[in-house]
């Protein structure tokens, strides 16, 4: 049996980027200064939603219960936080050790202070070293990596039915394409083949193609795949060099889209999400190679990629 500590019923789940509640009852400062944690990660949680019992008197009556700080949905995960001395920390052990007696089926983890990104690799974010998100770097979180995987699946499914019957050529342009198109590839039921291109920007000659594509697509239905449109005037340029080779048909699939800084009339016919002007890094995105391994898009603090050159990685 468990039970909730005021109702009896589920607490509500914390969307992440949603209102903060007028009076949260946290009960120590570390769970507020964890549940900003949570939020700016864009992890949704839910507090001290369920109390365990854990020993009965003779009679029944409910003799010692266990209420854990935070439940995590998305990953069925309870969290139990500790700013305690040796002593209470072995105290909370023994009440996580019965706990998982009882309910063999029930994950929870006890985590202090001072370690709160190691909770992280369970959202999938253990092959990026996380400290080097430091407060001056990093503005906000933008889209989490559930919103960003929830989005390539429905667009995966829709270029799946607007291309029934069809087989697609997906043309990526590198680098910052390269983990949208393959998730995207991997959710696309249709029979596909990849290609690649990739393009400089010079100041004096403006865009130029590095490296084309290997495959001939005439004749073939091709979808470009960017990472964000800005402008959409290197689109443009792309575009019209592709249609120079008469595929059967030509669409733009982008994950990101700042459509209020369009200066060329392209038309991206899937997009991920409506970004707004900010310069936001992660998923395949870059600032001078680095944060393209980040499993969420996030937003670069300005004074970051001002500094140019200076800034140390």
């Amino acid at each position: 049996m468990t039970v909730n500590r005021q109702s009896g019923e589920l607490a509500p789940t914390r969307e992440p980027g949603s209102p903060e509640p007028d009076s949260q009852p946290f009960v120590h400062p570390a769970e507020d200064e964890f549940a900003a944690f949570l939020d700016f990660y864009r992890i949704q949680y839910q507090y001290e939603p369920t109390s365990f019992p854990l020993r009965w008197h003779d009679d029944g009556r409910i003799a010692e219960m266990f209420t854990p700080d935070y439940y995590l949905p998305d990953q069925d995960l309870y969290v139990e936080l500790t700013t305690m001395k040796q002593a209470h920390v072995t105290r909370k052990n023994r009440k996580m050790r019965r706990l998982q007696e009882l309910h063999p089926e029930i994950n929870i983890v006890l985590i202090y202070r001072k370690n709160y990104h190691e909770i992280l690799s369970r959202f999938g974010y253990g092959s990026v070293d996380i400290t080097s998100l430091r407060e001056d770097q990093i503005e906000r979180i933008l889209l989490s990596q559930k919103e960003i995987q929830a989005r390539v699946r429905e667009l995966g499914k829709q270029i799946s039915e607007d291309y029934a019957g069809k087989s697609i050529l997906l043309v990526g342009v590198l680098k910052g394409i390269t983990f949208f198109l393959a998730d995207l590839a991997r959710s696309i039921t249709r029979p596909l083949a990849i290609d690649y291109m990739q393009l400089t920007r010079a100041v004096d000659d403006g865009v130029q193609i590095d490296k084309d594509l290997d495959l001939d697509i005439e004749g073939q239905h091709v979808l470009l795949v960017e990472d964000i449109v800005n402008t959409g005037v290197t689109m443009d340029f792309l575009l019209e060099r592709l249609r120079e080779r008469k595929p059967a048909s030509l669409r733009v699939c982008a994950l990101l889209d700042k459509a209020d800084r369009r200066l060329a009339p392209v038309n991206v016919r899937y997009i991920g999400f409506e970004i707004p002007n900010e310069f936001v890094v992660g998923y395949g995105l870059d600032y001078r190679e680095l944060y393209r391994n980040l499993p969420f898009v996030c937003v670069l603090k300005k004074d970051v990629y001002e500094a140019g050159p200076a800034l140390e990685g």
